[in-house]
């Protein structure tokens, strides 16, 4: 059953949910550097950086975050950093410079932040983070909020490798060590660490008998998961299972496990549409369910000067085909 060609409903859904997840921050008007400006005219402004808005869990948080802003009677500025760390410190500089009423910043590069941080204290500015946190993140736990941040709106990452471990525990085969893959995301990111350190722990703590025999960078995208998956499904045909560190991977993986002929089992990370309706469809084995719009409101809250704690988070539960129906995926 695992194994049947999707359903075409879901094959077009894959195009659908692309264009669908920038629509709502895409279709403002467009301010220079790629800019999107969004809420009341005249209201206080408040700055986004985003790690880039072709990222569909970006561009969700965006959308939380600009919506929440037009809910308060603000501006959001929600600048895209297309995956490039110096575009990043140029567009923080710029918000800097233009005195907004506070900067939220999901980070590429989370050591390298640190310096934005600061910069962003000596202007003044308050300054969060939303989806990873600040510091080196092999010595700061998550709930561990960088000094000179006003909040850090996130999941806890290690939770969240924690909970597809448990759910993988329950896939793998018994009578002998699983043969276990890891996709990665992109190297820079704090949450590539974090989540394999808690997918490891629940094996451990489950007593599993496994090796990681691969593990490569998928680099968040759909074709880098599948070309990774690809690539080791090659060297390593008897894979029993696939750990992939976000959903957007885990759907290319399973296009290159159906091609190869793989029996290996799927789990993936972030509760996208997409993710969400392969489980459905049974391709996809399950994942943990993240909601990335929310995080977006829990940020600009945080600058507007709440009185909430200064790490916010949200409950992420794991999913499978039995219980995807908790799971409504934002992105």
């Amino acid at each position: 059953m695992r194994w049947r060609p999707l359903p075409l409903a879901l094959t077009l859904l894959v195009a659908v949910v692309a264009v669908a997840s920038l629509v709502g921050v895409r279709s403002a008007a467009r301010a220079g550097g790629g800019g999107v400006a969004t809420g009341v005219s005249g209201g206080p402004r408040y700055g986004l950086s985003t790690v880039g808005l072709s990222f569909p869990f970006a561009a969700a948080i965006a959308k939380g975050f600009s919506d929440a802003a037009a809910r308060a009677g603000a501006t959001a500025i929600v600048l895209d950093a297309k995956g490039d760390v110096q575009k990043q410190a140029n567009d923080i500089d710029d918000l800097i410079a233009q005195h907004v009423a506070g900067i939220a910043v999901m980070p590429l590069d989370s050591v390298v932040a640190q310096g934005w941080v600061a910069r962003a204290r000596k202007g003044g500015v308050p300054i969060a983070a939303v989806a990873a946190l600040v510091g080196d993140p092999r010595k700061r736990r998550v709930e561990d909020v960088y000094p000179g941040l006003v909040a850090l709106a996130s999941q806890d990452e290690v939770a969240a490798g924690r909970a597809a471990g448990q759910m993988a525990v329950r896939l793998l085969p018994t009578g002998r060590p699983a043969r276990i893959a890891i996709i990665e995301g992109a190297a820079g990111f704090p949450e590539v660490e974090q989540r394999a350190r808690g997918f490891r722990d629940a094996l451990d703590a489950a007593g599993a008998r496994y090796a990681i025999v691969a593990a490569q960078p998928g680099n968040w995208t759909s074709e880098g998961g599948e070309a990774a998956c690809q690539n080791i499904l090659a060297a390593q045909p008897s894979v029993d299972l696939f750990y992939n560190e976000a959903d957007d991977m885990v759907i290319g993986c399973a296009r290159a496990v159906r091609a190869a002929g793989s029996h290996a089992r799927l789990v993936g990370v972030g509760g996208s549409k997409l993710a969400v309706a392969s489980i459905k469809a049974g391709a996809v084995d399950g994942t943990v369910c993240f909601k990335p719009e929310a995080l977006g409101a829990l940020t600009f809250a945080a600058l507007r000067g709440d009185h909430g704690p200064r790490f916010r988070t949200y409950p992420i539960p794991a999913v499978t085909r039995a219980t995807v129906g908790e799971c409504v995926g934002q992105w």
